[in-house]
């Protein structure tokens, strides 16, 4: 399980769903945009409920690691619409003369 940080506050969720809102909001603040994002979070007697999460370039969002003794939260299916999501948010790989990725052009992506 992760451990959200934001605005204050901290809510517990899955660790892939922490990871690809982190990667999301990152995305969206490079290209100065922001939405909202609704996950599911535990809570502290066990039950599981919903969060909403407004991510942009004002994002301030850490995630850590936390043991839990209730199950791991998983939606395969948020993780997929928030990878897509990010996806679509990365610019074109930069490609070289022969037609093969830039690895240099592409190392930057990531900074």
């Amino acid at each position: 399980m992760d451990r959200i940080h934001y605005a204050g506050d901290s809510l517990l969720t899955g660790t892939e769903i922490a990871r690809a809102l982190l990667e999301y909001a990152k995305a969206l603040a490079k290209t100065e945009q922001s939405a909202t994002v609704d996950i599911p979070v535990r809570h502290d007697d066990g039950t599981v409920g919903r969060a909403n999460f407004l991510v942009g370039p004002a994002s301030q969002l850490v995630s850590e690691s936390e043991a839990s003794p209730f199950g791991e939260l998983d939606d395969p299916a948020l993780v997929d619409v928030l990878t897509k999501e990010t996806l679509k948010l990365k610019p074109a790989h930069p490609m070289s003369s022969d037609g093969a990725p830039d690895a240099e052009l592409n190392r930057m992506d990531d900074l």
